[in-house]
């Protein structure tokens, strides 16, 4: 395989604010590259607007118009060049790591944080960690009667220096700037044995978390308001009647969060192959989609039950990426955030941010959290729980509380 080089990667900035920085990607194709493309933007906080995509099923040539989410967000655009070059088939190991310490795989490092306890504490960790681009595996947290949290988090570091002295000290600084003085020590050690457990979940819980919800071109859902009912529409065809030998694939649904990122990762884990592609957004907040596929073989998608099982697929995977759903736990109340996991193992970038953030802005407590790995439905899940506290702002016995919550999660989470 010809090696790239750094120019395999190209970040052209925004000319004027609120105009969109263009990212090209120029290197080897392989199968779900576009799907990891498109987490590492959405990890870093970035929302595609357009997009073309372009192989000849040897060589690959991708552009993506993005722009922040959120107008405070300091985008490193140096390590985002980084992290796409070491996902370009040439380009395996970034390189710019230092080779000679560098470890030779991931490893799991535990923090351990303890600090006195106030609103919006672990959404304030979580934008550390993901602002210094370390990614957060599973996560315990708990309140102790006299107001003081302990937090651990099980995280990873993309850049693979966290066996630095100088990388641990410089996390360290950036919670103690962030916290002020409520922090009373910050730990780093190897995370020995680490694995992705979970403690079981209610069947109650599970049955609702994990059913399927798709009916007709609409997922439905008890705590779904009318207005997000109405938003959560799509259009998923399927026409082989333009390419000799591609399929065309045309999607026509509304916006949100990571949206070509759903679509991508469906389409790599059913070894659909994407030839050319176009993303495109319209003044009404509407996207479309055009993607001319292949299955791994090469050929068209011709039988009509393949065709049904994608687009039904992809309509489910579209409409209901992430489950939200909240409930009872004695007298104290939990939410549950569910997303699928890719099957390469890989989870969705930015859940643990967004659902902390929509909490955040809500006035909610959180009392204790946790993030493990749940099976179901021949799938992995990564499934969030929070035990939440009661607070002035929105008290939790009410269910019109309960649905504000929900609500105000999923938005959060789907960008709306």
């Amino acid at each position: 395989m010809v090696a790239a080089s750094e120019d395999a990667v190209v970040i052209q900035a925004a000319e004027r604010a609120g105009e969109p920085t263009i990212i090209t990607v120029n290197c080897p194709d392989q199968t779900g590259l576009g799907c990891d493309l498109c987490r590492a933007i959405l990890d870093f906080g970035l929302c595609i607007t357009r997009g073309d995509i372009s192989t000849d099923g040897q060589w690959c040539y991708l552009v993506f118009w993005v722009v922040p989410r959120s107008a405070s967000s300091n985008i490193q655009w140096p390590s985002l060049k980084n992290r796409l070059l070491s996902l370009c088939p040439s380009c395996s190991i970034p390189f710019y790591f230092d080779m000679v310490n560098r470890p030779t795989s991931s490893q799991m490092y535990l923090l351990k944080l303890f600090s006195l306890d106030r609103k919006g504490l672990l959404h304030d960790v979580t934008k550390v960690l993901c602002e210094l681009e370390l990614t957060i595996h599973r996560v315990k947290v708990s309140t102790t009667p006299n107001g003081r949290v302990v937090d651990f988090f099980f995280i990873t570091d993309a850049m693979e220096l966290l066996h630095t002295r100088m990388r641990q000290d410089d996390l360290c600084e950036r919670l103690n700037a962030v916290l002020g003085e409520s922090v009373n020590s910050c730990e780093i050690e190897l995370a020995e044995g680490f694995q992705q457990g979970f403690s079981s979940l209610p069947p109650v819980v599970a049955e609702e978390l994990f059913k399927l919800e798709l009916s007709g071109s609409e997922v439905c859902s008890a705590l779904l308001s009318p207005e997000m009912k109405r938003l959560k529409k799509a259009d998923v065809n399927i026409d082989n009647s333009l390419s000799p030998s591609h399929t065309l694939l045309q999607i026509h649904c509304v916006d949100q969060k990571g949206l070509l990122y759903d679509i991508m990762r469906t389409l790599k884990d059913c070894s659909i192959q994407v030839a050319y592609g176009r993303f495109l957004t319209d003044m009404k907040g509407s996207r479309e989609v055009d993607l001319f596929i292949q299955q791994s073989d090469g050929k068209k998608i011709v039988d009509p039950d393949k065709q049904g099982v994608l687009c039904s697929r992809l309509k489910l995977e579209m409409l209901h990426p992430l489950r939200v759903i909240i409930v009872n736990r004695g007298p104290d109340i939990e939410l549950f955030v569910a997303n699928p996991v890719e099957l390469c193992g890989k989870g969705r970038p930015r859940v643990f941010y967004d659902v902390t953030l929509a909490l955040k802005v809500l006035g909610i407590c959180i009392f204790s959290a946790e993030i493990g790995r749940h099976t179901a439905f021949e799938r992995q899940w990564e499934v969030y729980r929070f035990l939440l506290d009661d607070s002035r702002e929105l008290p939790l016995g009410g269910s019109q509380a309960r649905r504000e919550i929900v609500d105000g999660v999923r938005r959060t989470l789907m960008g709306w």
